[in-house]
């Protein structure tokens, strides 16, 4: 009797040796499991396992020296540019025509998780740059971001594939974030325009009306109320314009220039392009603010000249 007491005894120790043995184990593989999770959907794709969740700088990095992306035309390879590519199950296809694009949506950034690891080109990634990500622009691209709650505005290279998360249009670099004021928050509410540099070779933009005239009567000027000071955050880098025809015929571009001009109330100028592939830019500009570059679009839009982009002269 005694001896099974003993026994009952030990098969009571064992078992709660056996449950504490079990939870420990358990707690153990949850944590490895933990330890190698990620909030970014990207991760998956096998280049990012083994680190943690996403993280940036412990004090706030004043990123106001670093300077905008400069554009400039780039030869366009195969790397980065897979088109269709295929992530988490969906299915992606690159722009055709990217001259126009002008997109308002949620941005998010990236930062050590992401650090000195290869972008979708190739390259290293360094979140103190000034670069982004984008899921459907060729790549290199440069683009202007504005952030639509505080009027700041970067231009960044488009050098990585990217956000995957629903609901968000572009991932930036820790830098260009800090400038936009969006670290803190995370994401942020902006403005996405394609900026195409100087000597680009594409084809020029889709041909447009040229009897504008008629539609002189519905320009309207905008005032210097209405345009306001141009504050420290709205400056925009010297020599930009936007772009809003191309010609192969030196007499159209300037007779399409010439009605342009008699209901415009900014300049409107002719860049010519170096031979072989001579072309006649007609642009509007220069602008030294964001606000007086919208209200040109504004002007514009008036008299159905709908597409236009950003240029560097």
């Amino acid at each position: 009797m005694q001896l099974c007491r003993a026994m009952g005894n030990l098969s009571r120790s064992c078992l709660a040796l056996l449950i504490l043995a079990s939870v420990v184990l358990n707690g153990c593989s949850n944590a490895s499991k933990k330890s190698g999770s990620s909030s970014t959907p990207s991760s998956s794709s096998g280049r990012y396992q083994g680190k943690d969740n996403d993280w940036g700088p412990d004090k706030e990095i004043d990123m106001s020296h670093v300077p905008d992306a400069v554009p400039r035309y780039e030869n366009r390879t195969i790397a980065g540019n897979k088109n269709p590519y295929t992530v988490l199950g969906k299915t992606y296809y690159l722009m055709d025509d990217e001259r126009a694009y002008k997109e308002r949506g949620v941005a998010s950034w990236y930062g050590y998780k992401f650090n000195g690891e290869r972008t979708s080109n190739g390259e290293l990634y360094d979140m103190f740059s000034m670069t982004g990500a984008h899921k459907t622009l060729p790549i290199p691209s440069y683009v202007r971001v504005t952030n639509l709650d505080n009027r700041k505005s970067v231009v960044v290279r488009i050098n990585d594939r990217g956000p995957f998360h629903d609901g968000r249009i572009i991932d930036l670099s820790y830098a260009a974030a800090q400038r936009l004021g969006i670290t803190r928050m995370g994401t942020g509410n902006v403005e996405v325009e394609i900026v195409v540099p100087e000597g680009d070779p594409r084809p020029p933009l889709k041909a447009r009306k040229t009897e504008l005239a008629s539609s002189a009567k519905e320009a309207g000027i905008v005032s210097k109320t209405e345009a306001g000071a141009a504050s420290d955050d709205s400056k925009i880098p010297e020599g930009t314009y936007l772009q809003i025809a191309a010609f192969g015929v030196e007499k159209s571009a300037k007779q399409f220039a010439a009605n342009v001009s008699k209901v415009l109330s900014y300049p409107v100028v002719i860049s010519t392009s170096q031979p072989p592939n001579k072309l006649y830019r007609v642009r509007v500009g220069p602008f030294k603010d964001a606000q007086s570059m919208q209200a040109a679009r504004d002007q514009l839009q008036k008299i159905d000249i709908l597409q236009t982009h950003v240029v560097y002269q």
